[in-house]
């Protein structure tokens, strides 16, 4: 089957190795409430819709224990939009750190084009917040030939498909099942398999993996293999098609399946 286009993620998968910047605004947004949450805690829901993601840690049983022990009362939802809010001030602060491309993928979406495929994406992250990271990446050479974040699907995020119908009637893309969804969390790749296409899942820089680029290099060659494993092991039971080291394995899936 040749495949008409690939809908890519944003940070952890084009930009923003390791997936850095939310990860930082959720711990300081949670920080300022007296409540520490484990780079596990926040990392858990990534890829979601950001105030899906602050409600889905208070539903944890370890902070939603802190919660109450703190407030004498349980979280409401007046306190998950305080949280998102503050969570939301912190990363404006951070995003234009955080908005360059990984290893690979100016060469490779290059590449893509010239397999005459469209490029598409989604996020995670709000419209306000991409008119950072859009100029920011493009100005290093990454510019997708559209993007759709939860704004345009009134705020239903991951894993809901709706950001993926959004790019294939923009792109005007003829069938799911000529399309690839590529990210770096298990949202994006329930995100792709519930829109009824292969999912493709990003080892190196991805929130899964959830190292930065000098701890990555720094481990052991044997040190890197089993982490990669256990990532992929993540991918893989949330239905993941394929799972690649990095973008540029994504070329090989297509060359084979053209």
């Amino acid at each position: 089957m040749k495949y008409e286009a690939v809908i890519f993620d944003w940070a952890g998968t084009t930009v923003d190795y390791g997936c850095f910047a939310p990860v930082q605004a959720f711990i300081d947004a949670f920080k300022a409430f007296g409540i520490e949450p484990t780079v596990e805690e926040v990392r858990g829901p990534m890829g979601m819709l950001k105030i899906d993601h602050i409600r889905t840690m208070l539903k944890g049983e370890r902070i939603a224990g802190l919660w109450r022990e703190k407030y004498g009362k349980d979280w409401t939802e007046e306190d998950v939009h305080a949280v998102y809010e503050l969570s939301e001030k912190k990363i404006f602060e951070i995003l234009p750190n955080f908005a360059d491309p990984k290893p690979y993928v100016v060469e490779t979406v290059e590449k893509l084009r010239e397999m005459g495929l469209k490029i598409g994406s989604t996020t995670g992250y709000t419209d306000d917040m991409m008119t950072i990271v859009v100029p920011k990446a493009a100005e290093n050479g990454y510019a997708p030939d559209c993007w759709f974040s939860p704004n345009s699907t009134g705020n239903t995020g991951r894993p809901y498909p709706y950001m993926i119908f959004r790019n294939m009637e923009e792109l005007k893309l003829s069938d799911v099942r000529k399309v690839i969804k590529v990210g770096d969390t298990v949202s994006d790749i329930k995100e792709g398999k519930q829109a009824g296409m292969e999912s493709v899942g990003v080892l190196e820089g991805s929130s899964v993996l959830g190292l930065s680029q000098k701890e990555y290099e720094a481990l052991s060659d044997a040190e890197k293999e089993e982490k990669l494993k256990e990532a992929e092991k993540t991918f893989m039971e949330a239905g993941a098609d394929y799972v690649i080291r990095d973008i540029r394995g994504l070329l090989d899936i297509l060359c084979k399946n053209a």
